[in-house]
């Protein structure tokens, strides 16, 4: 390990390969690979093969998983109402109210 620290290694190929999960302890430093964004497209005889395919449906309850929220919405309210604006005639105008009212210039 660099710098006395524990490291996790990670190494995949891009085509076909099952999935890993790591667990690590944080704080942590992630990277991806740039292809992480490129879209791997499906080919027609893939998708012919996928229409013969059955689906299985597997409910939560079956997994043992336990899909009760865990957020509580403690309150919902509008934001405050916002005060009309003002037109002003021309530019002048405008940099007038800037500088003199509203003390921005």
């Amino acid at each position: 390990p660099v710098l006395a620290l524990r490291t996790v290694t990670y190494c995949t190929e891009n085509e076909e390969t099952p999935l890993e999960t790591l667990s690590i302890t944080l704080p942590a430093v992630i990277t991806t690979d740039l292809r992480l964004n490129e879209p791997r497209y499906v080919t027609l005889p893939n998708i012919m093969k996928a229409k013969k395919k059955t689906l299985e449906i597997v409910k939560p309850e079956d997994l043992g998983v336990d899909v009760t929220p865990r957020i509580k919405t403690l309150k919902v309210s509008e934001p405050p109402k916002r005060g009309a604006g003002i037109k002003v005639a021309d530019v002048a105008a405008l940099v007038d109210k800037l500088k003199n009212e509203a003390k921005v210039i």
